[in-house]
């Protein structure tokens, strides 16, 4: 996706960011900062695929290019434009533009579903209850106000004495921004109470909440007053990929967490503990999703500079 802004104003507040990135990032890989939902990034080469989880959040590339993929579906995006996930969703990556000359930069803003609706209640923005728009990713043209309100979101890292006051109402600001935009429907069908989108926001927080427990759609369907099958087609249509499949993603991204955070962590172990009963199956899934049975997977990514950057 190309999305050429041409707004000197835009480009000079995207060149801000970017040497805010630069200055905040002292080592390749993501950077987790002061203000507890801002994280960000910066890497010198391109990157192999990668597979990570996106929370609900809000990314602005401020140099750089991307290609996100979930489920069948590649999206593309780079300084022009921005990424919203509107819930958890288990996506492959891969940074197509970086050089140690211009380094791929970028932030990860997150939010909650809960700060989107309070915006919504203060704006009284309408919603028909009727258009359903489906996924729950959407990329965008970024403008010049959210430019503007996404560097002074990431300036206060230089003033951390004004984080308690002002990034709160700096925060409200960018989704305000988001939710002027062209696909400002999108993001607002999983925080109205009453749509389909909201309800498999619901279950898909109930997934993630126990992902290890076995799936009774039946029990999911109930919950989200829905029959099994409108539920499956519901939550394909947000996530790109059946409850099944989404919970088997889930657990395996778990999964590979837990083999990174613990060197000597036995597979079968965080087999188990992610929901498999078998250890074979559990690496043959395992394999078949990353490339490599856990532990050669844990070795590969623990040498290589995939392991800095597989959460933006």
């Amino acid at each position: 996706m190309e999305l050429k802004n041409g707004n000197h104003k835009f480009e000079q507040s995207r060149a801000e960011l970017a040497s805010l990135i630069t200055s905040h990032t002292i080592v390749e890989g993501k950077q987790h900062t002061v203000l507890p939902n801002l994280q960000l990034l910066r890497t010198t080469s391109v990157s192999e695929y990668l597979h990570s989880i996106y929370e609900p959040s809000l990314i602005v590339i401020a140099q750089g290019s991307k290609v996100v993929t979930l489920g069948d579906e590649s999206y593309q995006y780079d300084s022009n434009s921005y990424l919203v996930s509107s819930v958890h969703l288990p996506i492959v990556g891969r940074i197509v533009e970086a050089s140690p000359q211009k380094p791929y930069l970028c932030v990860q803003i997150n939010f909650t579903i809960d700060q989107v609706m309070d915006v919504i209640k203060e704006t009284d923005q309408a919603w028909d209850g009727k258009s359903d728009f489906g996924r729950g990713l959407v990329i965008n043209k970024t403008n010049d106000l959210l430019m503007d309100a996404v560097v002074r979101f990431v300036r206060l890292l230089d003033s951390p004495e004004d984080i308690k006051v002002l990034a709160p109402f700096i925060i409200r600001e960018i989704l305000y921004r988001i939710l002027q935009d062209d696909h400002r429907n999108v993001i607002k069908q999983f925080a109205m109470s009453g749509s389909q989108s909201y309800s498999v926001g619901k279950i898909i927080k109930l997934i993630n909440e126990d992902f290890a427990k076995p799936l009774r759609i039946d029990e999911l369907a109930e919950k989200a007053n829905m029959s099994t099958s409108s539920l499956h087609s519901q939550f394909k249509r947000v996530t790109a990929m059946s409850p099944l499949q989404y919970q088997k993603r889930m657990r395996l991204q778990e999964a590979r967490r837990l083999l990174l955070a613990d060197s000597f962590r036995d597979a079968a172990d965080v087999g188990f503990e992610v929901g498999y009963e078998s250890p074979s199956q559990f690496s043959r899934e395992y394999a078949r999703m990353f490339g490599l049975p856990p532990i050669s997977d844990r070795k590969r990514l623990k040498d290589s500079l995939a392991f800095h950057l597989t959460m933006i």
